[in-house]
Order: structure tokens, then sequence, then C-alpha cells
């Protein structure tokens, strides 16, 4: 009997350890999940993104250079961006002449145009004309979490215009030995 009991005993904790080292039904695991910070822009055109810009020459003694036709739009910034709530939550791009300087009796501007839409997000949105200079300005403002495209036709069309300065006077300040290239600078930045 004693045997007996002792067997029982022994089947019964074997079986209770047998039960207890099983699996349940379910399990936890731990998934890590995160979004990247992203500021990403560039300038994008069909031929190159240099550009030239400058009157046409009268073609009878007595008439001024033309700046009519001193313009260009075949420049598209693109731009990626993923902002935080907390943290940077908008972002402005910011454009300024960063190497050369305008010709005297002129003046260089740029707009943007409002964003294409073949993106999506929070798009920025422009500001009126720029005249450039080595101070950064704001040409785009509350660009949020967004993506315009990438490359010609999309994102924002910038037209560059430069033309004769308004205040009397200028015409004779104008000197074609002063001919320039300039470093014009996008910078996508927080606010």
């Amino acid at each position: 009997m004693k045997n007996y009991n002792f067997c029982l005993i022994a089947c019964a904790c074997l079986f209770s350890l047998f039960t207890y080292a099983q699996d349940d039904n379910d399990d936890v695991h731990t998934v890590t999940l995160s979004v990247p910070e992203v500021a990403l822009l560039d300038l994008e055109a069909s031929a190159g993104t240099g550009i030239t810009l400058g009157p046409a020459a009268p073609t009878e003694a007595g008439l001024p250079v033309d700046f009519s036709a001193a313009t260009d739009n075949t420049i598209w910034m693109n731009y990626s961006s993923i902002v935080g709530t907390v943290v940077d939550p908008s972002r402005t791009v910011s454009v300024q002449i960063t190497t050369g300087t305008v010709p005297a009796g002129t003046e260089l501007t740029v707009v943007a145009a409002a964003d294409a839409g073949n993106g999506d997000g929070t798009m920025g949105t422009p500001s009126a004309a720029l005249t450039l200079s080595g101070t950064a300005q704001d040409i785009i403002t509350g660009v949020g979490s967004a993506y315009t495209g990438d490359g010609v036709n999309n994102g924002h069309n910038l037209t560059y215009t430069l033309s004769l300065l308004a205040a009397g006077g200028s015409y004779a300040t104008l000197d074609f030995t002063t001919g320039t290239a300039l470093s014009v600078t996008y910078t996508l930045s927080d606010i």
C-alpha cells in the first residue's frame, strides 16, 4: 500500500510539473514604432539649375535696354518634411544671396508659386515677391509634415526677375563690366 501511495503521489507530482511547464494560450512581445524627422529640400530643372538673366540690348539708337524679358521660371523647389507636434511643429524655407552681389542699378526678385499639388501633407504658403539680398528672407512659411513630389512640375515653381531699380538715376549706374554669377541659397529650417 505504501508503494501504491508513493507511485500515486509521484505520478501526481510529475503530472502537475508537466502541466505547469506548458505554454499558456497567449504571449506578449514589444513592437517599437518610430517616425523619422525629415527635412530635405532641392531645386530641380529640366536642363540644370543655372540660369542667365539680363536685359536685351536696343536695336535703335536712343532706346534703353529692355528688362521685360529678363525673367526665368524654369526652377522648381521640392521638399520633404516630417515635423514634431511639440518640438519643431512647423518649418520655413528662406532664401538669400550667399555669393556675389546684384549689379548696381538693378534688383533681382524671386517669387514662389503655390504648390503644384502632386504631393501630400501640410504644404507651405509662399510669400509675396522678394527682392534678393545677402539677408535670409522667408519665401515659404508653415511647412508641416509634407512632400511635394520630386522633379520638374512638382513643388513650388520659382520665377526670377531682373529689373532696373525704380529710383531715378539707376540707369546711369548700369555698367556692362559688372556682370556676375550669384549663389542663391534656399534653406528649409525649423522655426
